[in-house]
């Protein structure tokens, strides 16, 4: 196996704090949906929050698979306080698309690791239809 830079590294560990935060911010919403429309948005919540797990285990064994140690925080998780469904829309997609920029990012940095690249090009692909998805539920019924 090649020798990894610190930049892959870093970038590996921020896109593992962001997944683990996502563990907690979709769990905690799924806890926070009440109405008569809770059941499907709540199962799509913990469904996000497996998925970010998912994710996270994906990394942090990358992590380790070059030699590095993944870190034992998530990234910040702000309570806005607020668990109207649209703002909590609204704070999923942020979340979604600093991850999808952190896979982004680290497109690039994957240089001739042709399996980093395509991990990465991947979860690009996996984040921005998060993205859209997210966008849709927003979308008013005409």
């Amino acid at each position: 196996m090649q020798k990894t830079s610190q930049q892959v590294l870093d970038c590996l560990n921020k896109i593992f704090q962001e997944e683990m935060s996502g563990v907690i911010r979709y769990l905690h919403y799924s806890f926070m949906i009440m109405g008569h429309n809770r059941i499907p948005i709540q199962k799509w919540f913990r469904e996000q929050a497996q998925e970010s797990m998912n994710h996270a285990i994906l990394i942090g064994e990358k992590i380790t698979s070059y030699g590095g140690h993944p870190n034992l925080e998530a990234s910040p998780i702000p309570e806005t306080q607020s668990h109207k469904i649209d703002k909590i829309l609204e704070e999923s997609m942020q979340f979604e698309s600093k991850a999808l920029n952190l896979y982004k990012e680290l497109v690039p940095l994957a240089s001739d690791d042709i399996a980093l690249e395509e991990l990465a090009r991947q979860m690009v692909r996996e984040e921005t239809e998060h993205l859209e998805e997210v966008e849709k539920m927003m979308r008013q019924s005409k």
